[in-house]
């Protein structure tokens, strides 16, 4: 790879390009560019950036001959000792010879940027497979809990040239590719891991007894993963082991089983709730249980199990269309939706009394997705905060409310989703929110709004001392085709529920007085004001119920826009109004019932089929699908 194709990269935090300001958007496009440009210079074309994280960002190309090669890139903005860590990737990636495993196949440093070179495995990874179908099949989480086993067990396995285990440190969805065509995955991602120094029997791996007595011995040398998915022994920093990548086996696990994107739920949605085998979901539920004694053993039950467990005969059983638990609306978009979820009075989530056992730790990825979002809180609250997130995750507005009081939970929602065809994905995604929702025991509000950062507006000014100022404009808005008429006593308004206590920036009383009048013409939406020292975004989305009184709204938002330069001081401040009250009330629960998949499947199919044809819900083509299947 010639040393002066290369050179000069940069690109700012991981959000959307809409998100950014107009100058980092547009040194981000221009390093995508220039990336572009350089690798097709190398002989390689087809080439698209597939990811970034919080250490790196990955694009994909082919080569001459057709080969799909992947080309990884260090943050050249992070410290130097991070940016190391894609050459020790290399390293590790060099030591493992498997075939769900992609090869590398050069690592160089260039100037001042890391680029890692290893194969493409086919087809996408699982997190985005979980996105669009929803929960999956309880005979295709069988089918990759297998393949996973088997790759637990060959990373175990003492063949390397160091002669230990090594541990991945990041099992997870999104580092699992799936095919499509004979259902395989792939291992990729090898940035966490290390050479295990207990092996799983939790005894030091060593090749002589000086190394028990070596500092490296006695301090932990695994890296954190993802927070989402990693078990606790690996997020507290234990001395780093095989275990750790059974902890990540066993989340990805439920995850997909459950339609999540962590492990979180797993207290109030159990494995055991899932439709999955009784033996396979007791042995998962185990592995991710608290007693670190009732892991070990089920982890041990799971690599010894598995492949009798896998050639269980299992079909693809329909399920019924499940029904949304709040209301959530369909509506096709003529152009593209980038979703950005923002959230707000979750601090009553947190332990009243918790103990910030991770803040020595210097960690990107625990500093962005953990530390700041939810740390100190429960299993369930976690999973229900991530449970929002993953609604951001597709091409969705709007905005939720959940109030939690004494008698129950109080659900007030909505969701607008701009693709119809994720809606069965969707709205399992939702349904698990409202039951995670039910599982947390306290008292309090939270409230999210949904919003497409494509209508982001952006206004700068030159310094801190000086006052924004908008061009003359309107924030963009819908308008409903008919009137959407209401009780007006069910409005949902801007200000019952009193001022945000973790919002700190105040708003002029302009802005509050034009909300008020805004607050009376029949709509839904919700402003956002985000204010840094030289940068104003003004997150919004609007849609008017009342065509009659377009004009008294579009004069409303001008006011709103003409007033913004009277804002003083930092912070974020936010307003969200719903279309009419319709708040579902559910009673709180400890944990789902339990739900197996049947022991004779082929005849649950045939019973299904039967009740389909006495419904007369059944077509021939849906028989025909069914009966393939057997």
């Amino acid at each position: 790879m010639p040393q002066a194709n290369l050179q000069q990269f940069y690109i700012p935090e991981d959000q959307s390009i809409y998100l950014l300001r107009q100058d980092d958007a547009r040194k981000l496009k221009e390093w995508v560019a220039l990336c572009q440009n350089k690798l097709a210079l190398l002989g390689y074309r087809d080439i698209a950036l597939i990811g970034k994280g919080a250490y790196g960002f990955v694009f994909a190309g082919l080569t001459e001959q057709g080969d799909a090669y992947v080309f990884k890139f260090s943050r050249i903005t992070l410290p130097q000792h991070l940016q190391d860590r894609l050459e020790e990737e290399a390293f590790m990636l060099e030591q493992v010879a498997h075939p769900r495993i992609p090869r590398l196949i050069a690592y160089q440093r260039v100037r001042n940027q890391s680029i890692l070179v290893m194969q493409r495995a086919p087809g996408i990874n699982l997190e985005e497979v979980s996105l669009l179908r929803g929960r999956l099949s309880p005979r295709l989480i069988v089918h990759i809990a297998a393949q996973l086993a088997d790759l637990l067990v060959a990373l175990r396995c003492e063949t390397n040239p160091a002669g230990r285990p090594v541990v991945h440190g990041d099992i997870k969805p999104s580092n699992l590719v799936f095919d499509e065509r004979d259902e395989s995955i792939a291992l990729i991602d090898w940035g966490s891991s290390v050479f295990a120094q207990l092996d799983a029997s939790q005894q030091f791996v060593v090749t002589n007894v000086m190394e028990l007595m070596s500092d490296s011995m006695q301090q932990t040398n695994a890296r954190l993963g993802d927070v989402y998915f990693i078990g606790e022994d690996q997020l507290n920093g234990a001395l780093s082991s095989p275990r750790f990548d059974e902890q990540g086996a066993a989340g990805t696990l439920y995850a997909l089983a459950s339609g999540q994107s962590c492990r979180f739920g797993h207290q109030a949605i159990p494995a055991t709730s899932l439709g999955l085998p009784k033996e396979f979901a007791r042995m998962l539920d185990g592995m991710l249980d608290a007693d670190p004694a009732v892991r070990r053993k089920a982890g041990d039950y799971y690599l010894r199990e598995m492949p009798r467990l896998a050639r269980t005969v299992m079909l693809d059983l329909p399920d019924a269309e499940e029904q949304p638990l709040v209301p959530v609306w369909s509506r096709a978009l003529d152009r593209d939706v980038d979703t950005v979820v923002y959230s707000s009075r979750k601090a009553f989530l947190r332990e009243e009394e918790h103990i910030n056992s991770l803040d020595h730790v210097d960690d990107v990825q625990l500093d962005r997705y953990y530390k700041n979002f939810m740390q100190g809180m429960g299993e369930t609250e976690k999973a229900f905060l991530a449970s929002v997130s993953r609604l951001g995750k597709y091409p969705v507005v709007g905005g939720l409310a959940v109030n939690w009081e004494a008698d129950g939970v109080h659900i007030d929602a909505s969701l607008i989703l701009h693709d119809p065809a994720l809606k069965p994905a969707f709205v399992a995604a939702v349904n698990n929110m409202v039951t995670l929702a039910r599982g947390v025991h306290r008292q309090g509000i939270f409230k999210s709004c949904l919003f497409n950062a494509r209508d982001t507006l952006h206004v700068e000014r030159e310094s801190i001392d000086q006052p924004f100022s908008v061009p003359d404009g309107s924030l963009k808005y819908e308008v409903s085709s008919v009137p959407e008429l209401e009780d007006h006593s069910r409005l949902h308004s801007y200000f019952e529920d009193g001022p945000d206590p973790e919002e700190f920036l105040t708003l002029p009383d302009a802005i509050i007085n034009t909300l008020k009048t805004l607050n009376d013409i029949h709509h839904t939406g919700m402003i956002i004001f985000e204010v840094l020292p030289e940068h104003m975004k003004i997150h919004s989305y609007y849609r008017l119920l009342d065509p009659s009184r377009e004009a008294e709204f579009h004069q409303c938002l001008r006011d709103i826009l003409s007033a913004v330069g009277l804002i003083e001081g930092l912070g974020v401040s936010g307003f969200m109004k719903m279309p009419y009250k319709d708040v579902r009330f559910y009673h709180r629960i400890l944990r789902q019932p339990e739900r197996f998949y049947p022991r004779d499947p082929r005849a649950a199919l045939a019973e299904r089929l039967a009740q389909e044809q006495r419904k007369g819900a059944h077509t021939p083509t849906s028989q025909t699908a069914y009966a393939s299947r057997v």
